[in-house]
């Protein structure tokens, strides 16, 4: 959803790039507007992700930890232990710290999963489109060279099983019955 008063960029015209521009551009479009929907939970919580993937929280942490524990242990003198050994306040903290760090990894995994899923239903639709296309053209090569009389030899055994039509329903049963299960 596009901002009021905001005008959408024009695409560029396929015929004005090379198909390797225009299809980066589209990735690139398809890219924008994916990280455009996200909710604002979702962009929480990729920051955070960001930030708790990163080597300075891993850093903050250990050098958290043994000043913690420098403290507590009484190894710093001036400063008074507020959490003895075993430490059951850092306990605490970091297990609450845990739990939050796990639903901000999900949010972001699930938006990535979904992300995921749409892409490959794309890449499914490109693949159907390609082979159907592949199936025309092989057909129309036939043609044309029964045409002219061109002998293909042997190669049409294997081109007439190509230019037959995909039935996408029977390889999904035939990939069910033949994959082993999880």
């Amino acid at each position: 959803m596009q901002a009021v008063g905001r005008a959408k960029a024009p695409e560029p015209e396929p015929e004005n790039l090379d198909p390797t521009d225009y299809n980066v551009e589209a990735i690139v479009r398809a890219e924008r507007e994916s990280l455009h929907e996200r909710t604002v939970a979702e962009r929480f919580s990729d920051s955070i992700t960001r930030v708790l993937g990163s080597m300075g929280f891993v850093i903050f942490h250990v050098l958290l930890f043994a000043f913690w524990a420098a403290v507590n242990l009484e190894l710093i003198p001036g400063i008074a232990a507020f959490d003895p050994f075993p430490f059951g306040i850092l306990t605490l903290l970091v297990s609450a710290e845990g739990v939050f760090i796990a639903l901000f990894i999900l949010i972001s995994q699930n938006r990535m999963s979904r992300q995921s899923e749409r892409r490959n239903h794309l890449n499914l639709q490109v693949s159907m489109l390609a082979e159907q296309e592949l199936t025309t053209l092989l057909r129309m090569q036939k043609k044309l060279c029964d045409r002219m009389g061109v002998d293909v030899g042997s190669v049409k055994d294997g081109a007439e099983l190509l230019m037959q039509e995909t039935n996408v329903e029977e390889l999904i049963e035939e990939l069910k019955e033949r994959l082993p299960e999880a």
